[in-house]
């Protein structure tokens, strides 16, 4: 089964392309589809557009930058865990409800971490201005 795998798939340039174009196609998905990530994403750009009023240091430009791309990342699985549970049954299931409520679980804990992170360096920085 692998070897037939292997061999429809695309190879070189082509596989990087076909990957990226795969990636987008999901990125577009979820952008379009899932209003948390929609929501996730314009928090980011507004804790970015605060990080650069409040001139943060480089150290705490990744740590910032990691733990939002962490949620966002987390986002986009869960979205796909909720849709591979939605293909495999639509009649109620414990496991079912088990899958989605951890893979939304992930997702809160991930975006509580990113504003700790956020408030760490923000309070600090707020707090020197006056």
């Amino acid at each position: 089964m692998n070897s037939i795998r292997n061999k429809s798939k695309a190879k070189g340039l082509n596989r990087i392309w076909s990957s990226t174009k795969y990636s987008l196609e999901g990125l577009k998905y979820a952008f379009l589809n899932e209003k948390s990530l929609t929501l996730y994403t314009v928090l980011s750009f507004i804790a970015i557009i605060i990080a650069f009023l409040l001139k943060i240091s480089t150290n705490q430009w990744i740590c910032l930058l990691l733990s939002l791309g962490v949620v966002l990342t987390i986002e986009l699985i869960n979205t796909a865990i909720e849709a591979t549970v939605d293909m495999v049954t639509v009649e109620y299931n414990p496991l079912a409800k088990v899958a989605k409520d951890c893979g939304s679980a992930a997702t809160f804990v991930s975006t509580v971490i990113a504003v700790v992170v956020a408030l760490v360096i923000f309070i600090p920085k707020v707090i020197a201005l006056f």
